[in-house]
């Protein structure tokens, strides 16, 4: 598989703060990975650096390549990379109809905003994209008056629509019910099924897909480990990570803790 990222000694900090310490990592594309690790971890800040959101210190042993390429275009880089947060989108998108919502993607806006130019190829990908993720019955519903879960399959829509070549997912079932949590793992599981690379954030055992068979485990802004689901999603393993007891079963893939 061809490289989507390459990090070594990777370090960045937030304010006067370093959160990110050392990281060297490689992901390929298609790759379906999950980045497990308790709250204040640095899981979000390694995505952003990913993102260029953030840039490493200068150091003389730090190298970053991102698709083959150690600089980009931001507006550029966003084309290849469809990334979705757990925020609840703001107010212009919530004014904006999914249809419309999933359209915004290609120039990574807010909503369609006047000056935008949309062409019939744009519509008929954005079209591809409403069928893709199951959400034709929101094509002209508002944003806003979408559920938790609604929501979330348009914003996933929308960063699908420029590209596919990799998803990068932060903490996706926050504010979702038991039902809603089922839906999107459902359709997470189509698109890696389909060959879209997945990398998801989370500190919820049973969002790790079964299609994702490597894990990397996040303490304290750094990786401390990285390999094979079976070898590291053990009670053992879980309780190290997060310092408590933790009781773990497994179920047609799934992974579940308490």
């Amino acid at each position: 598989m061809l490289p989507f990222l390459k990090f070594e000694h990777v370090s960045v900090a937030r304010g006067e703060t370093v959160v990110l310490h050392d990281v060297s990592l490689s992901i390929n594309r298609g790759e379906h990975i999950a980045i497990l690790g308790p709250n204040g971890c640095g899981k979000s800040t390694l995505i952003k650096a990913m993102t260029c959101e953030c840039y490493p210190l200068v150091q003389p042993e730090t190298t970053v390549s991102i698709f083959g390429r150690s600089r980009w275009d931001l507006t550029e880089l966003k084309k290849k990379l469809g990334v979705v947060s757990a925020d609840l989108p703001g107010e212009p998108t919530r004014r904006t109809t999914g249809f419309d919502a999933i359209l915004s993607g290609f120039f990574s806006s807010s909503t369609l905003w006047p000056n935008l130019t949309i062409t019939p190829a744009l519509l008929a990908r954005a079209e591809e994209v409403l069928v893709q993720v199951d959400a034709v019955a929101l094509r002209d519903k508002q944003v806003g008056g979408m559920s938790a879960g609604q929501q979330r399959r348009i914003m996933i829509g929308r960063a699908l629509v420029g590209s596919a070549d990799m998803l990068l997912l932060d903490e996706p079932s926050n504010a979702l019910d038991l039902s809603a949590q089922r839906d999107l793992r459902l359709l997470l599981r189509q698109l890696a099924q389909q060959g879209t690379g997945i990398l998801l954030i989370t500190h919820h055992i049973a969002d790790i897909l079964p299609e994702m068979d490597r894990v990397l485990m996040m303490q304290e802004g750094r990786i401390v480990a990285d390999g094979p689901k079976e070898e590291l999603l053990t009670a053992v393993r879980l309780s190290d990570l997060f310092d408590t007891e933790v009781q773990l079963e497994q179920k047609e893939g799934f992974y579940h803790a308490w």
